[in-house]
């Protein structure tokens, strides 16, 4: 599709992408290097790489479809075959990943890398003294700073298997106390919790949080019932502390390049005397021994 100034439309420069990219990658392999025998001088091949009718017999996908792909054409490309393809092409998950994209699917299910709490223990610790948490996929705690356990929670006062930020949000009774815009803040993380099951469905772990929390939490099965979506937005939330006064605190939620599963959130404080109560906090606490994170999930 054109648009109105005459330049092709997202679509269209996708689906071009798209063909350029797979021609791409055709050129690099050889019949060989997908178990083919190559007949005559490889030298006098008139095509270099792979022939688009070798890509499209060993993906299993009609040959004047496969065409249309590489040309940009406007044809459906379920997720088997885009797959097939992938592995017809030997790409790897990076490839994989954007060849999804361009055809319109959704990532890969790729196994999730391992998190380096080391390296992410260092950019929490560097946040000081602003509060700061890193949680996995399931939404558990991997690792925090001293400010957040001042400002925020201990989460190693949690019990092991209730380490996450939703049981925590809907379960713990000093943090609710300490919140005076409670209810926002939780019916917020809900829906992004409501986000993630639908980006993964059937997911074991995170129906086992759900039918847990729901049996735990009236609140969270109330608001469950009535299925709230709204991914993260610039938001704030209020900390009461006795003899301190209410901290305000601006969120921020980033994710890592390297691992995109992880949910890093930063809790800056939204004015100056915020910060000054944060500082008074820290000050008055008590130098805490060397205690690794690290078990926190």
């Amino acid at each position: 599709m054109v648009s109105g100034n005459g330049n092709p439309g997202p679509l269209a420069a996708r689906q071009a992408r798209l063909g350029e990219f797979l021609r791409a990658r055709r050129a690099m392999l050889q019949p060989g290097d997908v178990g083919l025998v190559a007949y005559g001088d490889p030298a006098r091949r008139r095509t270099p790489g792979l022939r688009r009718e070798e890509v499209a017999e060993l993906s299993g996908v009609g040959l004047t479809w496969y065409t249309w792909l590489e040309q940009g054409r406007d044809v459906a490309a379920s997720a088997q075959v885009i797959d097939a393809l992938a592995r017809t092409l030997r790409l790897d998950p990076d490839q994989h990943g954007h060849l999804r994209f361009l055809a319109g699917l959704a990532e890969p299910n790729e196994p999730r890398p391992d998190a380096d709490r080391q390296r992410l223990q260092r950019l929490v610790d560097a946040s000081m003294p602003n509060p700061a948490v890193v949680y996995d996929p399931d939404f558990d705690y991997l690792v925090w700073n001293r400010a957040y356990v001042l400002v925020r929670h201990d989460p190693l006062e949690l019990p092991p298997s209730r380490r996450n930020l939703m049981w925590m949000m809907f379960t713990d009774k000093d943090n609710r106390a300490r919140m005076p815009r409670w209810e926002s803040a939780a019916l917020a993380v809900l829906s992004q919790l409501r986000d993630a099951v639908g980006r993964r469905p059937g997911d074991p772990v995170l129906s086992a949080l759900v039918s847990g929390l729901s049996e735990a939490s009236p609140e969270f099965r109330g608001w469950w019932s009535e299925y709230p979506i709204h991914r993260f937005r610039p938001a704030s939330v209020a900390v009461r502390h006795a003899g301190i006064g209410v901290i305000e605190l601006e969120l921020f939620q980033l994710r890592p390049v390297e691992n995109q599963g992880l949910l890093l959130v930063v809790q800056v404080p939204r004015d100056a005397v915020s910060g000054q109560r944060i500082a008074t906090l820290l000050a008055r606490a008590r130098p805490s021994p060397n205690v690794t994170n690290s078990d926190a999930v």
